[in-house]
């Protein structure tokens, strides 16, 4: 039996690779919250005595896995998502939880950006140099909002880790698809915050981590076409009249 030209056994094999991936995730989201090593004997050892199973992760990074494998068949675009996944849901978690984005994240995902953008440019260089300037724009432009943000309001607008990842999503990426997630993150951010004031779980100052509408823009932007995003954005932010 075959689904979208992938036989059903290797949708199973991805699902059963996803589950695992995300007890993975579980325990390096708990090695980063509390600034421990992964790669330790004593980190594993304590996390065996106080972690349990999280069927939630292993259940969204193996719905993910399977949706990946749907869009992009068995492909370097799979490998890199498959890659790239389980660091998004850490960033999501992490920053959530403790308000940083822990600079090992970003600078795995700039690692394994430089290796595809090198894979890739082999074969084609015009989308090394996409990469390249998708590093510059997501990079730049965070860092720019940072800088003008600090100088009109007195404090930080926008933490250097949100900087960093996103840098190291548009070196992952490419210059399309972080201008992309820019605003789809801006977007998100703006409903979230403005639901979380309605309904008093804000408040007009509070600081709202930027990481986790960062890592829901990168999914949305890698599962619905450019097209469509970029027809929906021209209406939210033309309220309607584009």
């Amino acid at each position: 039996m075959y689904i979208n030209d992938i036989h059903i056994l290797l949708y199973v094999v991805i699902a059963i690779l996803g589950s695992q991936i995300g007890q993975f995730v579980n325990y390096v989201n708990v090695a980063l919250v509390n600034k421990r090593l992964i790669f330790k004997k004593e980190t594993f050892q304590d996390y065996k005595q106080v972690a349990k199973t999280n069927y939630f992760l292993k259940l969204i990074t193996m719905v993910t896995y399977i949706g990946l494998l749907y869009k992009f068949n068995l492909s370097l675009e799979l490998l890199k998502y498959v890659i790239l996944t389980p660091m998004l849901i850490s960033v999501f978690i992490t920053d959530l939880k403790t308000q940083t984005i822990p600079n090992r994240l970003s600078l795995t995902i700039f690692e394994v950006g430089l290796i595809f953008t090198f894979v890739l440019g082999i074969q084609n260089l015009n989308i090394a140099k996409d990469m390249l300037l998708g590093m510059v724009v997501g990079g730049g432009v965070f860092l720019l909002i940072t800088l003008i943000g600090g100088a009109l309001t007195g404090k930080e607008a926008m933490g250097l880790g949100d900087v960093k990842l996103m840098a190291a999503l548009g070196l992952y990426l490419g210059a399309v698809n972080i201008a992309l997630i820019s605003v789809i993150a801006f977007v998100v951010g703006a409903i979230v915050s403005i639901v979380l004031l309605i309904i008093g779980k804000s408040k007009k100052d509070g600081y709202v981590p930027f990481g986790p509408f960062i890592a829901i823009a990168t999914f949305i932007t890698i599962f619905i076409p450019t097209g469509i995003l970029y027809t929906f954005l021209m209406k939210v932010l033309s309220l309607g009249i584009y």
